[in-house]
């Protein structure tokens, strides 16, 4: 079974007196009227996911959590603590369709500058756009299980230590 190592982060900031996350949207295919029932052309609901990617050879695990953040969402982001580490097995749905053990280091990261979804083209292949949600509503929006941990022990997390 292979192995891969990513890392992503949990970008919070306080406005107005509410957490806010950043998040990215995967890009969705049009679905075909047929297999949806629905008007041909129309997309199915967006895949709503934390910015993360696989950790470069000699790169730390928060480094590689800190650039994915960059990279998918337009934005810069310092440390807060380090949430946990996820782990699951996937098979993969490209190439040789390979069964992979992924583990998953997620950082609370604190916004600090730039403006969320500013992002280059290339980037558009693998995020659809990046926007804001408000923490409290993240577990109930994310698409995979681990993410919404992630998302329940950052709100823990802020609403706990408000200094941050």
């Amino acid at each position: 079974m292979v192995r891969e190592i990513s890392a992503g982060g949990v970008v919070v900031r306080n406005k107005d007196g509410d957490w806010w996350m950043a998040a990215i949207e995967l890009p969705g295919e049009p679905a075909p009227a047929l297999e949806t029932g629905k008007r041909p052309g129309t997309r199915p609901k967006p895949v709503l996911c934390l910015p993360k990617g696989l950790v470069d050879p000699g790169e730390k695990a928060l480094e590689a959590a800190l650039r994915e953040v960059r990279e998918e969402t337009g934005i810069t982001a310092t440390l807060v603590t380090k949430l946990a580490d996820i782990k699951y097995v996937y098979v993969r749905s490209w190439g040789d369709g390979e069964r992979v053990f992924k583990i998953v280091s997620f950082y609370l990261l604190r916004y600090e500058s730039g403006r969320i979804d500013n992002l280059t083209d290339e980037m558009r292949v693998e995020v659809a756009r990046a926007r804001w949600v408000r923490l409290e509503d993240a577990a109930k929006l994310l698409a995979y299980r681990g993410e919404k941990q992630m998302a329940r022990k950052a709100l823990e997390y802020v609403v706990e230590r408000a200094e941050i």
